[in-house]
């Protein structure tokens, strides 16, 4: 995102002779069993991603109960982390693993394309589903006649259309294609880029994550002490009162795992793009072992945006 993965430069004016000067492929200093198991433990991260987020989407797409607005946004979360399972996290673990990137100036360009274009999808889908359960629980009724499947539909395809557009256009004023180094996959954005980038991906979908879901706590909070109310009026608080407790407890708890992983995941790799304090190898190091974590959301949103539903 701004971005995952690649070496991102914060700094403009950037010579590409100079940067490449700067790369190069040490040898490998681990022995052979260590090897095997970084490798064991990056194939099973990346299928784990890929079956998780798969398992997600053959259930939302077979089962007709499940096209519901709300599911459809699941859906296309667990498309877009799908890709980050089948075309990031090999290439990128692999290029941790080696200390260098082996796989080509074609599949740099591929890479870094989809490192740019599906953590964008991924952060703005997951805040369309703040604004769905917002909607959802302060305006059932105009949610209800309002939302459709059909709605979100055209919503996700505008996401990925944005997106698509957004990061082709970052891309093309970077000159994208001019910062390839042997031995290396890197990209080098400006300083005004880093910036809007930083706006566009991070920090506008994450403050209207975190408000929204706030005011969800707050209202579900609310139905919850008007349930209770109505509980005590009706003489059944003794037993029904520690359920509306449970159920209180249980919708907060949800949330703050929603809010608090997804920011986890995120925060490690834009504090470290924000303040750029390191601009050489070091930093090039840090950046990449950091997205790794980021990448790691991929993985979890399965758990969190499907299995901890009842369907």
């Amino acid at each position: 995102m701004s971005r995952l993965s690649t070496s991102h430069m914060n700094h403009s004016a950037v010579n590409q002779s100079d940067v490449c000067q700067e790369y190069s492929c040490p040898e490998r200093s681990v022995s052979l069993s260590v090897y095997v198991i970084l490798y064991a433990a990056a194939a099973a991260v990346s299928l784990l991603t890929v079956f998780g987020n798969l398992l997600v989407i053959i259930s939302v797409s077979h089962f007709k109960q499940l096209h519901t607005p709300a599911n459809i946004l699941i859906l296309s979360l667990a498309v877009s982390d799908l890709l980050v399972g089948l075309f990031v996290m090999p290439f990128h673990l692999s290029w941790l693993i080696e200390s260098c990137w082996i796989s080509g100036p074609v599949m740099c360009s591929v890479f870094s394309f989809v490192t740019f274009q599906v953590p964008t999808v991924s952060v703005h889908t997951v805040a369309l589903i703040a604004v769905d359960r917002f909607l959802a629980l302060s305006s059932p009724f105009l949610y209800s006649e309002k939302i459709s499947p059909t709605v979100i539909c055209i919503a996700t395809l505008f996401n990925w259309l944005f997106s698509l557009l957004y990061n082709f256009t970052l891309l093309y004023v970077n000159n994208f294609t001019d910062v390839m180094c042997p031995g290396e996959c890197i990209y080098v954005l400006d300083e005004i880029s880093s910036l809007v980038d930083l706006i566009v991906v991070f920090l506008m979908p994450c403050t209207l994550i975190i408000i929204l879901y706030t005011h969800v706590f707050v209202i579900a909070k609310k139905h919850a002490t008007a349930i209770r109310a109505l509980q005590i009026h009706n003489r059944t608080e003794s037993s029904k009162n520690r359920v509306s407790d449970k159920s209180e407890r249980k919708a907060a708890f949800a949330l703050g795992i929603l809010v608090f992983v997804f920011l986890l995941c995120l925060l490690p790799y834009y504090i470290f793009s924000l303040t750029n304090f390191l601009k050489n190898d070091s930093f090039s190091n840090v950046i990449n072992s950091v997205s790794v974590l980021f990448y790691l959301n991929s993985s979890i949103n399965p758990l969190i945006y499907a299995l901890l539903y009842p369907w």
